[in-house]
């Protein structure tokens, strides 16, 4: 625990509080247990700015297995609250609800309290209810459509998919390049823009239709596709995630060359807005600002990119964490840096109205004694 915050320079204040919940996996548990103070530094105002907004985040980091939670305790000081989960994917995000892709589940947490209601100084308490075992399916974006239905990007089969009553995984769109759906991760299709409540837009890394395909296509040859056409708006970005609607306008992380920025529908031109410092996944959009999450980059899939080569002209270190942009001016606003055994985030998420969240992991001891009631209303018969 960390009782207070820690001023380390002008610009920078530590964490001040972290707890953390045991996972099945030993590597998950260890790096838990590893996690420091100095492994998660913020910008000064970043309490400040969570407050002021009325907004809590929720981050996904399948690296370590953890949906982090962040918010603002009573006294101002920035709190931190891990939830062991196994592969932390994919997330949807709703003051009541959070639903979390896995390593084989899509598992729905419920907030438990009532408005005047606290779990220590925590106003939401986010408990698993319901775990829908799909296999591993790599599943990266999640969306809640208008009529309730959960879509996610299904990349290991390469298709947008629902979840099933008995099988893994209902196909529900597929790119028309896809000749079958197989466990190959042929185009490593990975977001999804809704657009009216509706999923309108794909990112893929290729167009490619064998296995692992999209591994030589990284540099160039990302795809932004109109679900309901199937036009191909642009096939010339760089490892494309995160699309998402905004304001009448289809912003994009264009993660291998570091870019986040908006795509002209007429032209398919990516028009970048600022540059990351890092391997970006994950964008939630609060009012007027942007909360993007960075990963270092590592070997393999995240490497040769032009984002090497973009972070040598700036002389600068690659992040893991998350940043927030002002979208009038493209200047980062606030921070949050992990260091040590958190590498990797995948997804980013908004809390409006949620001062400070918690919750309980779904392989918690905890789990076996949280027990929660509904209330029952009595209905009065009147002759």
């Amino acid at each position: 625990m960390w009782d207070e915050p820690i001023v380390s320079n002008k610009n920078e204040v530590k964490g001040d509080e972290m707890t953390g919940s045991a996972n099945n996996p030993a590597q998950t548990a260890e790096a838990v247990e590893r996690l420091e103070p100095d492994d998660i530094s913020c910008s000064r105002g970043m309490a400040t700015w969570l407050s002021t907004h009325q907004v809590s985040l929720a981050i996904s980091s399948y690296q370590t297995g953890q949906l982090f939670l962040v918010g603002v305790k009573p006294s101002g000081g920035i709190h931190f609250h891990a939830i062991g989960t196994g592969r932390a994917m994919g997330l949807w995000a709703e003051p009541q609800r959070l639903i979390l892709g896995t390593a084989n589940q899509v598992i729905r947490f419920e907030n438990i309290l009532e408005d005047d209601q606290r779990v220590g100084d925590a106003d939401k308490y986010y408990v698993p209810r319901v775990a829908h075992t799909t296999g591993d399916l790599d599943i990266h974006d999640i969306v809640v459509t208008d009529d309730g239905s959960i879509v996610f990007a299904n990349t290991m089969y390469s298709c947008l998919s629902t979840l099933h009553p008995i099988h893994s995984f209902a196909p529900w769109w597929t790119p028309d390049f896809i000749s079958k759906h197989a466990a190959e991760d042929r185009c490593h299709l990975n977001g999804i823009a809704l657009k009216d409540g509706k999923p309108a837009y794909v990112t893929m890394v290729s167009r490619a239709d064998v296995i692992n395909g999209w591994r030589d296509r990284r540099d160039e040859g990302g795809c932004l596709i109109d679900i309901a056409s199937n036009e191909v708006i642009t096939e010339k970005l760089s490892m494309p995630h995160s699309p998402r609607w905004h304001k009448g306008e289809l912003w994009v992380i264009n993660s291998g060359t570091g870019h986040l920025g908006v795509i002209d529908l007429a032209s398919g031109a990516f028009q970048p807005r600022c540059f990351l410092p890092g391997f970006a996944r994950g964008l939630a959009f609060h009012k007027n600002h942007a909360i993007v999450g960075l990963s270092l980059p590592r070997d393999g899939s995240f490497k040769g990119l032009p984002l090497d080569e973009e972070l040598r002209k700036r002389d600068a270190d690659p992040w893991c964490g998350v940043q927030v942009i002002n979208l009038a001016t493209g200047d980062v606003v606030e921070w949050i840096r992990f260091r040590g055994v958190v590498k990797e985030m995948l997804d980013v998420c908004t809390l409006p109205g949620v001062r400070l969240p918690s919750g309980a992991s779904p392989t918690s001891s905890e789990m076996s004694s949280l027990r929660t009631i509904a209330s029952v209303s009595k209905q009065v018969e009147t002759a």
